[in-house]
């Protein structure tokens, strides 16, 4: 299978994914000829080779000449669907952008049928999102995979005045993707960068077992402390022989009797903003009978400190336990699998390279019952159905892939 490795220490945006597609080897070209099946004009793609802190890279800028158009998000899916472009690249691009007007539609508590995108819904943020999926699907990469994101800190300013970094469509659109601060001064992860990334990625982390054959650097238009660059590793995913995967984790915890129950939300918010891979509570009794909670975090090595300082900084413990701890997994994969209301995606777990289990991505399966009106059980009943369709097939006729 043939993969790529999105490694975000310097964030994501449309831009920068246009620029590491093309540096590894994306013909400009043919990527202008696919986006002239649109129906857009008044723009031109430029591409340049620029130098981060030395390193190499392609920088793209989308020139818009004048535009005045406000869309909304049926006005950019009609112009999808309308378009000359393969089905899949306009049902991935669709759902991209079904993600951005969910994340503003909450963000602004309006309706999506409402709500205006703004900067969002611009040429340069159309030509991104198409144009980026274009790019994945000609350098024929089957899964994607990423790495927690820097998403930096401060304010930013754009159509609703100043906000703070993360902006708050970006926040929405990270919910449960591992992301962390850091010390940039700059806003990191756009919301288009946020909305592209989490559509596509199967899994955040480290990097998988892979033999990489093409490297791409995509520049950011900012020189910062740290080189402004998105880098993308791509190549062919090695076979995992081994029964299970297994990694080392840090395991921190400490007992808690005298906090503010209510802090514990906000708490756990935190850690997870800090990199933690996982958070709970246990409830226990300490000396004299006392109930108390264990507050536990799994943690990557890595993001230790971040996570000693929230826990100090946030509760009224005076130390903490510290320990390492080997993790056996089953491999996980994200796969599709054919309903009635399109493909939509489901959690694969493997053993020995046999499909174990398969459950229903929650997203694809709340974004369908949002868009039919219909009981999101009602999509979990058909997804599943259509499972035990497929494994009831020959293997070679599977639907999953």
């Amino acid at each position: 299978m043939r993969i790529a490795y999105f490694d975000c220490f310097s964030g994501i945006s449309g831009d920068m994914i246009l620029g590491a597609l093309v540096d590894a080897g994306l013909d400009l070209e043919k990527l202008k000829n696919e986006l002239n099946k649109l129906n857009l004009s008044g723009y031109e793609i430029k591409a340049t080779q620029v130098e981060k802190n030395h390193i190499a890279a392609i920088h793209i800028d989308v020139n818009v000449m004048d535009e005045q158009v406000r869309r909304r998000l049926d006005d950019i899916l009609a112009m999808i669907d309308e378009s000359g472009l393969e089905s899949e690249i306009k049902e991935i691009s669709k759902q991209v952008f079904t993600k951005l007007a969910n994340a503003e539609s909450k963000v602004h508590r309006k309706s999506i049928e409402t709500i205006y995108l703004h900067e969002l819904g611009g040429i340069d943020t159309v030509i991104d999102v198409v144009g980026s999926i274009i790019g994945i699907k000609a350098l024929g990469i089957e899964a994607i995979y990423a790495s927690s994101l820097h998403v930096g800190k401060g304010f930013i300013k754009c159509a609703h005045g100043t906000l703070p970094v993360p902006a708050p469509a970006t926040l929405e659109l990270l919910k449960d993707v591992p992301i962390y601060g850091g010390d940039i001064d700059s806003e990191l992860v756009t919301p288009t960068g946020a909305a592209i990334i989490t559509t596509m990625a199967q899994s955040f982390g480290g990097l998988p077992p892979m033999a990489i054959e093409k490297i791409g650097y995509g520049a950011g238009a900012r020189d910062l402390p740290i080189p402004n660059l998105l880098r993308i590793s791509i190549g062919v995913k090695e076979i995992l022989e081994k029964e299970y995967a297994e990694d080392i984790v840090t395991v921190i915890e400490t007992n808690i009797d005298d906090m503010n129950p209510e802090f514990y939300d906000h708490i756990m918010t935190k850690l997870f903003e800090k990199g933690a891979l996982d958070v709970f509570l246990t409830p226990i009794h300490m000396k004299r009978n006392r109930p108390a909670i264990m507050l536990s975090a799994i943690v990557p090595h890595n993001r230790v400190k971040d996570i000693l300082s929230v826990i100090f900084d946030e509760t009224t413990t005076l130390g903490v336990r510290i320990s390492e701890v080997k993790r056996k997994k089953v491999f996980r994969e994200i796969r599709q699998v054919n309903t009635k209301f399109g493909k939509l995606r489901v959690k694969v777990s493997l053993i020995d390279n046999k499909i174990k289990n398969i459950t229903p991505e929650y997203e694809d399966c709340e974004r369908i019952a949002r868009e039919h009106h219909i009981p999101i059980k009602e999509v979990y009943e058909e997804v599943q159905n259509s499972i035990r369709k497929d494994r009831g097939r020959n293997r070679g006729d599977s639907q999953i892939y």
